[in-house]
């Protein structure tokens, strides 16, 4: 049975969500048959699949098509479309198209927007519309220039009390989820315990309701930078690699295809 935004709401104390990001159809057979409860088609692919250098210059129908690819890939999990930059900042009623793309064009089950109390009317909006939403705090990608870099978020006592303010904000305003990321873990620990939503980590500590990761950084294919907090739980990029080369090799001294 597929996943909704309610399911994943309710099991907020009852069970760990794994979360993964996918690409594409392929990545995201993978995913889903591994069980993965919400796949996230994150904007991130700018980085691990078009070479951008980060996620700002992804356009909506690069997104629009890699969700369409990655829900004819998945039939049980939760597939939440990540709003790229600019595709909500602006007026309600142009975020509120855009959303609606994800939903009609790409078969989406919900999306993802970054931001806290400031998204507030936006979320509610599009829940009122009959768009689920998770919600993104702490570390915001598309907010990298403002913000200096991928740095850890929320480390002061004031900068910690806005995030709490941001989630909570979030939760009144229809979020089903909230992904924190890169916020220390003590903190993350008391943005869960204050929230009836779940929050999903990515380098939160292990003290938020589930986690999400790259679906290259798992397999060890990454392109370029790999944080710290991320596992490898495969190094599969070696193999690849030598795998292709004796492809190569086999071709140039005429050994494949053989007979």
């Amino acid at each position: 049975m597929k996943m909704t935004a309610v399911q994943i709401k309710a099991l907020k104390g009852s069970q760990k969500i794994a979360a993964l990001t996918a690409y594409d159809a392929l990545s995201a057979r993978y995913a889903d048959e591994a069980g993965m409860l919400l796949i996230l088609v994150g904007d991130s692919l700018g980085m691990t699949m078009l070479g951008y250098e980060t996620t700002l210059p992804v356009t909506m129908d690069e997104m629009v098509h890699h969700t369409a690819a990655v829900s004819r890939g998945v039939k049980e999990g939760l597939v939440v479309a990540d709003m790229p930059f600019m595709s909500y900042q602006g007026t309600t009623e142009h975020a509120l198209e855009n959303a609606g793309r994800f939903i009609k064009e790409a078969n989406a089950d919900a999306v993802k927007i970054e931001g806290g109390a400031m998204r507030a009317e936006l979320v509610e909006k599009l829940v009122a519309n009959g768009i689920p939403v998770l919600g993104h705090i702490g570390l915001t990608p598309q907010s990298v220039k403002e913000t200096g870099g991928f740095k850890m978020q929320g480390k002061t006592e004031e900068a910690a009390r806005a995030l709490m303010d941001d989630a909570l904000a979030l939760e009144q305003a229809g979020a089903f989820a909230l992904v924190l990321e890169c916020v220390p873990s003590e903190l993350a620990q008391k943005i869960s315990a204050a929230l009836k939503i779940p929050t999903i980590g990515i380098g939160a500590g292990p003290h938020c309701d589930g986690q999400i990761l790259v679906f290259t950084d798992v397999l060890g294919l990454g392109l370029g930078h790999v944080p710290k907090f991320v596992k490898k739980f495969a190094d599969l990029q070696p193999q690849i690699q030598s795998a292709l080369t004796a492809y190569k090799t086999e071709v140039e001294n005429n050994q494949f295809p053989s007979g």
